[in-house]
Protein backbone atom coordinates (compact mmCIF):
# COMPACT_ATOMS: atom_id res chain seq x y z
CA UNK A 1 0.00 0.00 0.00
CA UNK A 2 1.35 3.25 -1.03
CA UNK A 3 1.81 6.49 1.54
CA UNK A 4 0.36 9.36 0.19
CA UNK A 5 1.81 11.28 3.03
CA UNK A 6 3.72 15.20 1.35
CA UNK A 7 7.52 14.46 2.91
CA UNK A 8 8.18 17.80 1.83
CA UNK A 9 9.09 20.82 3.11
CA UNK A 10 9.26 23.29 0.75
CA UNK A 11 6.26 26.15 1.02
CA UNK A 12 5.68 27.11 -2.69
CA UNK A 13 4.29 30.81 -1.83
CA UNK A 14 3.89 31.52 -5.39
CA UNK A 15 0.95 28.49 -5.31
CA UNK A 16 -0.11 30.12 -2.47
CA UNK A 17 -0.72 33.29 -3.31
CA UNK A 18 -2.35 32.13 -7.38
CA UNK A 19 -4.95 29.87 -4.98
CA UNK A 20 -5.43 32.49 -2.36
CA UNK A 21 -6.27 35.15 -4.93
CA UNK A 22 -8.77 32.45 -6.61
CA UNK A 23 -10.55 31.65 -4.29
CA UNK A 24 -13.94 32.80 -3.38
CA UNK A 25 -14.76 34.71 0.11
CA UNK A 26 -15.38 32.80 2.64
CA UNK A 27 -18.91 33.92 3.39
CA UNK A 28 -19.52 32.15 -0.07
CA UNK A 29 -17.64 29.04 0.38
CA UNK A 30 -20.48 29.09 3.69
CA UNK A 31 -23.51 29.66 1.35
CA UNK A 32 -22.39 26.60 -0.57
CA UNK A 33 -21.37 24.42 2.06
CA UNK A 34 -25.09 25.01 3.61
CA UNK A 35 -26.33 24.30 -0.01
CA UNK A 36 -24.75 20.65 0.10
CA UNK A 37 -25.75 19.95 3.45
CA UNK A 38 -29.52 20.87 2.38
CA UNK A 39 -28.43 17.65 -0.25
CA UNK A 40 -27.62 15.46 3.07
CA UNK A 41 -31.17 14.16 3.90
CA UNK A 42 -32.11 11.19 1.60
CA UNK A 43 -35.63 11.98 2.21
CA UNK A 44 -34.64 15.77 0.07
CA UNK A 45 -33.01 14.06 -1.93
CA UNK A 46 -35.77 11.49 -3.03
CA UNK A 47 -38.16 14.52 -3.29
CA UNK A 48 -35.25 16.37 -5.82
CA UNK A 49 -35.21 12.84 -7.79
CA UNK A 50 -38.99 12.77 -7.64
CA UNK A 51 -39.55 16.35 -8.94
CA UNK A 52 -36.87 16.16 -11.63
CA UNK A 53 -39.66 13.88 -12.93
CA UNK A 54 -42.86 16.11 -12.50
CA UNK A 55 -44.00 18.93 -10.37
CA UNK A 56 -45.84 17.45 -7.72
CA UNK A 57 -48.07 18.59 -4.43
CA UNK A 58 -47.65 17.35 -0.80
CA UNK A 59 -50.19 14.72 -0.40
CA UNK A 60 -48.72 12.82 -4.12
CA UNK A 61 -45.13 13.12 -2.46
CA UNK A 62 -46.23 11.63 0.76
CA UNK A 63 -47.94 8.73 -1.18
CA UNK A 64 -45.23 8.02 -3.27
CA UNK A 65 -42.66 7.43 -0.33
CA UNK A 66 -45.20 6.57 2.10
CA UNK A 67 -44.62 8.94 4.37
CA UNK A 68 -46.84 11.77 6.54
CA UNK A 69 -47.62 15.32 4.98
CA UNK A 70 -46.21 16.61 7.67
CA UNK A 71 -43.02 15.20 7.19
CA UNK A 72 -42.77 15.84 3.90
CA UNK A 73 -43.87 19.36 4.42
CA UNK A 74 -41.05 19.87 7.05
CA UNK A 75 -38.78 18.51 4.12
CA UNK A 76 -40.30 20.90 1.47
CA UNK A 77 -39.93 24.08 3.71
CA UNK A 78 -36.35 22.88 3.92
CA UNK A 79 -35.38 22.64 0.23
CA UNK A 80 -37.87 25.73 -0.08
CA UNK A 81 -35.30 27.97 2.11
CA UNK A 82 -32.61 26.44 0.38
CA UNK A 83 -34.14 27.75 -2.78
CA UNK A 84 -34.00 24.47 -4.41
CA UNK A 85 -37.99 24.01 -5.06
CA UNK A 86 -40.71 26.21 -5.37
CA UNK A 87 -44.38 26.25 -4.77
CA UNK A 88 -47.35 27.23 -7.22
CA UNK A 89 -50.27 27.57 -5.92
CA UNK A 90 -53.44 26.13 -8.13
CA UNK A 91 -57.13 26.72 -6.46
CA UNK A 92 -56.50 25.21 -3.05
CA UNK A 93 -53.65 22.60 -4.54
CA UNK A 94 -50.17 23.78 -3.83
CA UNK A 95 -47.24 21.97 -6.72
CA UNK A 96 -43.50 21.49 -5.81
CA UNK A 97 -41.08 21.64 -8.53
CA UNK A 98 -37.34 22.41 -8.58
CA UNK A 99 -36.29 26.47 -8.48
CA UNK A 100 -34.66 26.40 -11.65
CA UNK A 101 -32.44 23.84 -13.98
CA UNK A 102 -29.00 24.18 -11.44
CA UNK A 103 -30.58 22.24 -9.26
CA UNK A 104 -31.24 19.06 -11.85
CA UNK A 105 -26.90 19.76 -13.03
CA UNK A 106 -26.21 19.47 -9.29
CA UNK A 107 -28.39 16.55 -8.73
CA UNK A 108 -27.30 15.08 -12.06
CA UNK A 109 -23.27 15.64 -11.46
CA UNK A 110 -23.52 14.46 -7.51
CA UNK A 111 -25.49 10.94 -9.54
CA UNK A 112 -23.31 10.76 -12.07
CA UNK A 113 -20.27 10.69 -9.91
CA UNK A 114 -21.29 8.13 -7.24
CA UNK A 115 -22.17 5.69 -10.39
CA UNK A 116 -18.70 6.10 -11.60
CA UNK A 117 -17.50 4.29 -8.96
Amino acid sequence: MSDFTCKCTTIHNDIIQTVKEKLPEDEKLYDLAELFKVFGDTTRIKIIAALLENEMCVCDIADLFGMTHSAISHQLRVLRQARLVKPRKEGKVVYYSLDDEHIKILFDVGFAHICEG
